[in-house]
Protein backbone atom coordinates (compact mmCIF):
# COMPACT_ATOMS: atom_id res chain seq x y z
CA UNK A 1 0.00 0.00 0.00
CA UNK A 2 1.31 3.52 -1.04
CA UNK A 3 2.26 6.08 1.78
CA UNK A 4 -0.88 8.20 2.79
CA UNK A 5 1.05 11.26 2.34
CA UNK A 6 1.81 9.56 -1.35
CA UNK A 7 -1.88 8.80 -1.83
CA UNK A 8 -3.09 12.25 -0.60
CA UNK A 9 -0.70 13.86 -2.99
CA UNK A 10 -1.84 11.70 -6.44
CA UNK A 11 -5.11 12.39 -5.62
CA UNK A 12 -5.20 16.36 -4.90
CA UNK A 13 -3.28 16.54 -8.11
CA UNK A 14 -5.83 14.65 -10.03
CA UNK A 15 -8.63 16.85 -8.84
CA UNK A 16 -6.58 19.71 -9.32
CA UNK A 17 -6.68 19.79 -13.09
CA UNK A 18 -10.78 19.04 -12.52
CA UNK A 19 -11.91 22.48 -12.52
CA UNK A 20 -14.56 23.49 -10.21
CA UNK A 21 -16.25 20.31 -9.54
CA UNK A 22 -19.67 19.18 -7.90
CA UNK A 23 -19.49 16.14 -6.35
CA UNK A 24 -21.62 13.11 -5.99
CA UNK A 25 -21.71 12.88 -2.27
CA UNK A 26 -23.61 10.23 -0.63
CA UNK A 27 -21.91 10.50 3.01
CA UNK A 28 -20.14 7.34 2.76
CA UNK A 29 -16.38 7.33 3.21
CA UNK A 30 -15.40 7.08 -0.74
CA UNK A 31 -17.20 10.45 -1.80
CA UNK A 32 -16.51 12.08 1.44
CA UNK A 33 -12.57 11.47 0.53
CA UNK A 34 -13.40 13.25 -3.17
CA UNK A 35 -14.99 15.79 -1.23
CA UNK A 36 -12.30 16.34 1.09
CA UNK A 37 -9.56 16.01 -1.70
CA UNK A 38 -11.66 18.60 -4.21
CA UNK A 39 -11.44 21.13 -1.11
CA UNK A 40 -7.44 20.63 -1.03
CA UNK A 41 -7.38 20.69 -4.56
CA UNK A 42 -9.69 23.06 -5.43
CA UNK A 43 -10.40 25.49 -2.45
CA UNK A 44 -14.04 25.63 -0.90
CA UNK A 45 -15.20 27.45 -3.33
CA UNK A 46 -14.86 26.19 -6.25
CA UNK A 47 -16.35 22.83 -5.22
CA UNK A 48 -19.86 21.76 -4.06
CA UNK A 49 -21.68 18.53 -3.19
CA UNK A 50 -24.65 17.27 -4.39
CA UNK A 51 -27.37 14.76 -2.59
CA UNK A 52 -30.49 13.02 -4.20
CA UNK A 53 -32.76 13.44 -1.78
CA UNK A 54 -35.44 10.88 -2.34
CA UNK A 55 -37.55 8.14 -0.20
CA UNK A 56 -34.47 5.51 -0.59
CA UNK A 57 -32.24 7.61 1.21
CA UNK A 58 -32.33 7.64 4.85
CA UNK A 59 -32.65 10.60 6.92
CA UNK A 60 -30.21 10.09 9.50
CA UNK A 61 -27.72 9.79 6.37
CA UNK A 62 -28.92 13.36 4.80
CA UNK A 63 -28.17 14.52 8.16
CA UNK A 64 -25.15 13.30 8.66
CA UNK A 65 -24.15 14.00 4.98
CA UNK A 66 -25.35 17.85 5.64
CA UNK A 67 -23.09 18.06 8.30
CA UNK A 68 -20.03 16.98 6.92
CA UNK A 69 -20.34 19.08 4.00
CA UNK A 70 -20.45 22.20 6.68
CA UNK A 71 -17.64 21.14 8.36
CA UNK A 72 -15.80 21.50 5.12
CA UNK A 73 -17.35 24.74 4.23
CA UNK A 74 -18.83 23.24 1.07
CA UNK A 75 -22.03 24.19 -1.15
CA UNK A 76 -24.39 21.32 -0.09
CA UNK A 77 -27.34 21.01 -2.65
CA UNK A 78 -30.03 18.35 -1.79
CA UNK A 79 -32.66 18.53 -5.03
CA UNK A 80 -35.44 15.79 -4.53
CA UNK A 81 -34.85 13.37 -7.24
CA UNK A 82 -37.75 11.49 -9.01
CA UNK A 83 -36.79 7.88 -9.60
CA UNK A 84 -39.65 6.12 -8.18
CA UNK A 85 -41.40 7.46 -11.08
CA UNK A 86 -38.92 5.63 -13.39
CA UNK A 87 -40.36 2.19 -14.32
CA UNK A 88 -37.49 0.46 -14.41
CA UNK A 89 -36.75 1.43 -10.79
CA UNK A 90 -39.98 1.26 -9.30
CA UNK A 91 -40.47 -2.24 -11.11
CA UNK A 92 -37.38 -3.54 -9.74
CA UNK A 93 -37.19 -5.94 -12.20
CA UNK A 94 -33.37 -6.82 -11.10
CA UNK A 95 -29.93 -5.41 -10.64
CA UNK A 96 -30.37 -2.64 -13.50
CA UNK A 97 -32.80 -0.70 -10.53
CA UNK A 98 -28.83 0.73 -9.97
CA UNK A 99 -28.79 1.79 -13.33
CA UNK A 100 -31.71 4.00 -13.39
CA UNK A 101 -31.51 5.00 -10.04
CA UNK A 102 -27.93 6.39 -11.14
CA UNK A 103 -29.06 7.64 -14.25
CA UNK A 104 -31.37 10.11 -12.44
CA UNK A 105 -28.96 11.16 -10.22
CA UNK A 106 -26.16 12.01 -12.50
CA UNK A 107 -29.03 13.70 -14.65
CA UNK A 108 -29.35 16.03 -12.07
CA UNK A 109 -26.17 16.28 -11.22
CA UNK A 110 -25.03 17.53 -14.86
CA UNK A 111 -27.63 20.05 -14.71
CA UNK A 112 -26.45 21.28 -11.48
CA UNK A 113 -23.28 21.67 -12.23
CA UNK A 114 -24.41 23.25 -15.88
CA UNK A 115 -26.17 26.01 -13.99
CA UNK A 116 -23.17 26.47 -11.16
CA UNK A 117 -20.46 26.63 -14.69
CA UNK A 118 -18.91 23.90 -12.79
CA UNK A 119 -16.52 21.72 -15.60
CA UNK A 120 -16.76 18.67 -13.80
CA UNK A 121 -18.84 16.02 -11.76
CA UNK A 122 -16.98 13.39 -9.45
CA UNK A 123 -18.16 10.12 -8.04
CA UNK A 124 -16.51 8.07 -5.28
CA UNK A 125 -16.17 4.98 -7.54
CA UNK A 126 -13.01 3.25 -6.25
CA UNK A 127 -10.96 1.15 -7.96
CA UNK A 128 -12.54 -1.99 -5.68
CA UNK A 129 -15.65 -1.38 -7.28
CA UNK A 130 -14.52 -0.95 -11.15
CA UNK A 131 -13.16 -4.56 -10.78
CA UNK A 132 -16.46 -5.75 -8.45
CA UNK A 133 -17.96 -7.17 -11.86
CA UNK A 134 -21.79 -6.69 -12.54
CA UNK A 135 -22.13 -2.52 -11.97
CA UNK A 136 -24.84 -0.89 -13.71
CA UNK A 137 -25.45 2.84 -11.61
CA UNK A 138 -20.81 2.91 -12.42
CA UNK A 139 -21.80 2.63 -16.37
CA UNK A 140 -24.93 5.03 -16.00
CA UNK A 141 -22.33 7.51 -14.24
CA UNK A 142 -20.08 6.72 -17.25
CA UNK A 143 -21.73 7.36 -19.51
CA UNK A 144 -22.85 10.63 -18.31
CA UNK A 145 -18.91 12.18 -18.38
CA UNK A 146 -18.66 11.54 -14.67
CA UNK A 147 -14.98 11.29 -13.17
CA UNK A 148 -13.94 8.67 -10.95
CA UNK A 149 -10.48 9.96 -9.67
CA UNK A 150 -10.34 7.09 -7.23
CA UNK A 151 -10.65 4.63 -9.77
CA UNK A 152 -8.30 7.28 -12.11
CA UNK A 153 -5.08 6.99 -9.08
CA UNK A 154 -6.21 3.19 -8.41
CA UNK A 155 -7.04 3.98 -4.86
CA UNK A 156 -9.08 0.72 -3.65
CA UNK A 157 -11.39 0.42 -0.70
CA UNK A 158 -8.58 -0.36 2.16
CA UNK A 159 -6.30 2.87 0.96
CA UNK A 160 -9.42 4.94 0.62
CA UNK A 161 -9.85 4.42 4.55
CA UNK A 162 -6.64 4.66 4.84
CA UNK A 163 -6.81 8.15 3.62
CA UNK A 164 -9.32 9.33 5.28
CA UNK A 165 -8.28 8.42 8.59
CA UNK A 166 -4.82 10.20 7.58
CA UNK A 167 -7.01 13.41 7.16
CA UNK A 168 -9.35 12.82 10.01
CA UNK A 169 -12.22 12.19 8.79
CA UNK A 170 -14.62 10.96 11.22
CA UNK A 171 -16.46 8.88 8.18
CA UNK A 172 -13.24 6.38 7.93
CA UNK A 173 -14.51 3.67 9.44
CA UNK A 174 -17.65 4.00 8.16
CA UNK A 175 -19.79 0.62 7.36
CA UNK A 176 -20.98 0.72 3.98
CA UNK A 177 -24.79 2.06 3.57
CA UNK A 178 -26.19 1.05 0.42
CA UNK A 179 -29.50 3.18 -0.07
CA UNK A 180 -32.89 1.71 0.96
CA UNK A 181 -34.14 0.32 -2.25
CA UNK A 182 -31.12 -2.37 -2.08
CA UNK A 183 -33.42 -3.69 0.99
CA UNK A 184 -36.61 -4.91 -1.36
CA UNK A 185 -35.72 -8.25 -2.96
CA UNK A 186 -36.23 -8.11 -7.02
CA UNK A 187 -39.19 -8.39 -8.61
CA UNK A 188 -41.51 -6.56 -5.50
CA UNK A 189 -42.08 -3.44 -6.76
CA UNK A 190 -40.27 -0.06 -4.69
CA UNK A 191 -42.56 2.28 -3.04
CA UNK A 192 -41.99 5.41 -0.67
CA UNK A 193 -44.41 2.73 1.44
CA UNK A 194 -41.92 0.22 1.66
CA UNK A 195 -38.97 2.35 1.57
CA UNK A 196 -40.21 3.71 5.12
CA UNK A 197 -41.24 0.52 6.70
CA UNK A 198 -37.51 -1.18 5.73
CA UNK A 199 -35.83 2.42 7.69
CA UNK A 200 -38.62 2.39 10.44
CA UNK A 201 -37.32 -1.22 10.89
CA UNK A 202 -33.79 -0.65 10.67
CA UNK A 203 -33.82 1.83 13.43
CA UNK A 204 -36.17 -0.36 15.67
CA UNK A 205 -34.17 -3.19 15.45
CA UNK A 206 -30.75 -0.94 16.38
CA UNK A 207 -32.39 -0.12 19.41
CA UNK A 208 -33.35 -3.50 20.53
CA UNK A 209 -30.04 -5.03 20.17
CA UNK A 210 -28.02 -1.69 21.07
CA UNK A 211 -24.96 -1.23 19.37
CA UNK A 212 -24.04 -3.28 15.97
CA UNK A 213 -21.87 -2.60 12.81
CA UNK A 214 -23.29 -3.79 10.12
CA UNK A 215 -27.25 -4.30 9.80
CA UNK A 216 -30.22 -4.57 7.10
CA UNK A 217 -33.65 -5.58 7.30
CA UNK A 218 -34.46 -7.04 3.46
CA UNK A 219 -37.89 -6.89 2.62
CA UNK A 220 -39.00 -10.73 0.63
CA UNK A 221 -42.16 -9.94 0.26
CA UNK A 222 -43.81 -12.20 1.98
CA UNK A 223 -40.95 -12.87 4.94
CA UNK A 224 -38.18 -10.62 6.58
CA UNK A 225 -34.63 -11.64 6.66
CA UNK A 226 -32.54 -9.43 9.04
CA UNK A 227 -29.03 -9.65 8.26
CA UNK A 228 -26.61 -8.39 11.31
CA UNK A 229 -22.99 -9.01 11.99
CA UNK A 230 -21.48 -12.38 12.15
CA UNK A 231 -21.30 -12.33 15.89
CA UNK A 232 -24.40 -11.25 16.48
CA UNK A 233 -26.61 -13.92 14.91
CA UNK A 234 -27.28 -16.00 17.56
CA UNK A 235 -27.89 -13.46 20.10
CA UNK A 236 -30.04 -11.78 17.55
CA UNK A 237 -32.13 -15.13 16.80
CA UNK A 238 -32.67 -15.25 20.93
CA UNK A 239 -34.12 -11.68 21.35
CA UNK A 240 -37.83 -11.02 21.70
CA UNK A 241 -37.40 -7.43 20.72
CA UNK A 242 -36.37 -8.05 17.03
CA UNK A 243 -39.42 -9.53 15.93
CA UNK A 244 -41.60 -6.78 18.10
CA UNK A 245 -39.20 -4.02 16.25
CA UNK A 246 -40.12 -5.48 13.02
CA UNK A 247 -44.04 -5.80 13.87
CA UNK A 248 -44.32 -2.31 15.16
CA UNK A 249 -42.08 -1.21 12.27
CA UNK A 250 -45.04 -2.58 9.77
CA UNK A 251 -44.37 -6.02 8.80
CA UNK A 252 -46.92 -7.59 10.88
CA UNK A 253 -46.59 -11.61 11.72
CA UNK A 254 -44.03 -11.76 8.59
CA UNK A 255 -41.40 -15.39 9.38
CA UNK A 256 -38.39 -13.48 10.10
CA UNK A 257 -34.55 -14.67 9.85
CA UNK A 258 -31.95 -13.46 11.30
CA UNK A 259 -28.53 -13.72 8.85
CA UNK A 260 -25.09 -12.80 9.09
CA UNK A 261 -24.71 -9.93 7.18
CA UNK A 262 -23.80 -10.17 3.24
CA UNK A 263 -22.61 -7.54 1.13
CA UNK A 264 -24.98 -7.66 -2.35
CA UNK A 265 -27.15 -11.05 -0.61
CA UNK A 266 -30.07 -10.07 -2.99
CA UNK A 267 -28.21 -10.53 -5.72
CA UNK A 268 -27.30 -14.68 -4.98
CA UNK A 269 -28.08 -16.92 -7.65
CA UNK A 270 -28.09 -13.99 -10.32
CA UNK A 271 -26.26 -15.19 -13.62
CA UNK A 272 -21.94 -13.40 -13.43
CA UNK A 273 -23.79 -10.34 -11.45
CA UNK A 274 -21.43 -8.50 -8.95
CA UNK A 275 -22.88 -6.19 -5.94
CA UNK A 276 -24.54 -3.28 -7.15
CA UNK A 277 -26.54 -2.87 -3.92
CA UNK A 278 -25.71 -3.46 -0.52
Amino acid sequence: MTSPDGMARDLVAELAGYGPTLVAFSGGVDSSVVLAAAVRALGAGRVAAVTAVSPSLPAAELAAARAFCAGLGVAHHTPATREGEVPGYRENAGPRRCYFCKSVLLDTARSLAADLGFATVATGTNASDVVAGFRPGIGAAAERGARTPLADVRLHKPEVRALARHWGLTVWDKPAAACLASRVAYGIPVTPHRLARVERAEAAVRAALGPLRDLRVRDLGDAVRVEVDADLVERARAASGVAEALRAAGFGDRPVRVERFRSGSMNTGLPAHGHEGR
